[in-house]
């Protein structure tokens, strides 16, 4: 700790724990103390730490061939690409490696088609995001930021975006009157904001209205996907197909950077070779990883064990007896709970408790708590860690 606070940039407040393994829902920290990890290093690793398919499928490629860049074919990228493709159940995917990158490449694209397909005056399209969006670091993308921490003293900022209330389809449909919006881009559930779930029916409402004013539909799904909600994908729990679809994070696991952008052709064509790019977007090892991992959540049914537990830690969390506790919100295993701070007490005091216990999850802001455990979690683990929390919050008391 000591190490990194002398030699690296400051731009991260750890929890004070040196973790040095991992494996499935545990990690050990380098005194051998174990811990349940109810962060999952923000959803990426759904899969559970160190899986033995996803980490065989990276050793065997890395011996293999690592990277050739996009300047020649190799013999994995179009197999990943066909299994991509199919899996989500579009035309085409465009490989990245971050997050953010996907983010950024999804609003690219949605420019492109706005001036190629929708016929918007170059340099006058607008996309539509929400207040308390988190959609990554770039300059372009803290410019739809309105949290302090994320924007301040990084202008000026990108222009061509209007941002209006999350959840309200009224704001929504107001702004789509422009005819020069080409996009909505939005987190089916808001995970940094402090997982907050919008309205039954909003999606698709929200869907529905930008298929009336031929507005393309995106959803970041890059903490929501990947059968974290309870479902393949947040949007699948209304029955809605994004437009532009973007993943990332559990895409690999948390083995590999790995993150995607899906559409079908007439969006996804608008992109010429040499528009748009990355060295390392779609080498072999991502994609030989991306297919291990994404098998994994098929074969060990994680989106029906993230719905059946998530239900049970909600309804857990809820009978907690305590004036600590205000709010108990999320979907699947993306869950937060809100705190009322007390003694000067914030979230961030909870999470110590917490961590001496033998459990680990971050504060989001002061006052709310993400748990986020990995998707492999059983029940009588799950209620051991329940366990740890409730007395925490006894102790509180």
């Amino acid at each position: 700790m000591e190490r990194e606070a002398r030699y690296g940039a400051h731009n991260y407040h750890p929890l004070p724990v040196v973790l040095e393994r991992g494996e499935g829902i545990y990690i050990w920290d380098v005194q051998g103390k174990r811990y349940f990890d109810f962060l999952s290093a923000y959803s990426a690793v759904n899969q559970g730490h160190c899986h033995p398919k996803i980490v065989g499928a990276m050793i065997d490629q890395a011996r293999k061939l690592t990277l050739t860049s996009r300047a020649f074919y190799n013999n994995v990228l179009g197999e990943w690409e066909e299994y991509v493709t199919r899996y989500f159940g579009y035309d085409k995917v465009l490989p990245m490696n971050t997050g953010a990158e996907a983010d950024e490449t999804a609003l690219k694209l949605c420019r492109k088609w706005a001036y190629l397909k929708k016929g918007i005056p170059d340099g006058k399209a607008k996309i539509i995001v929400c207040d308390g969006n988190f959609h990554g670091r770039t300059i372009t993308i803290v410019s739809l930021s309105n949290d302090p921490d994320s924007y301040g003293g990084y202008g000026p900022f990108t222009p061509g975006f209007v941002r209006i209330p999350y959840n309200d389809l009224k704001a929504l449909e107001q702004e789509l009157q422009d005819p020069h919006v080409a996009g909505f881009l939005v987190e089916p559930i808001q995970g940094e904001a402090g997982v907050y779930v919008p309205d039954a029916g909003y999606l698709k409402k929200a869907y529905e209205l930008c298929k009336q004013h031929n507005v393309l539909f995106m959803a970041d799904e890059v903490q929501t996907g990947i059968a974290r909600t309870g479902k393949l994908l947040a949007c699948d729990h209304e029955g809605v197909r994004p437009d532009v679809l973007i993943l990332g994070k559990a895409l690999s696991g948390g083995v590999f950077p790995v993150s995607c952008v899906l559409a079908d052709d007439e969006v996804m064509l608008c992109i010429k070779p040499g528009e748009h790019g990355s060295t390392f977007g779609g080498n072999p090892v991502a994609a030989r990883v991306s297919m291990a991992a994404l098998e994994v959540v098929k074969e060990d049914g994680l989106a029906k064990n993230a719905e059946k537990l998530g239900q049970l830690f909600r309804e857990r969390m809820q009978a907690i007896d305590s004036d600590r506790i205000e709010l108990v919100r999320g979907k699947g295993l993306l869950n937060a709970v809100v705190i009322k701070p007390k003694n000067g007490e914030t979230a961030w005091d909870v999470c110590l408790k917490m961590r001496d216990k033998g459990l680990l999850a971050k504060p989001t802001h002061q006052h709310i708590i993400r748990f986020a455990p990995p998707l492999v979690i059983q029940k009588i683990e799950l209620l051991e860690a329940i366990g740890i929390i409730e007395n925490v919050f006894a102790e509180l008391q």
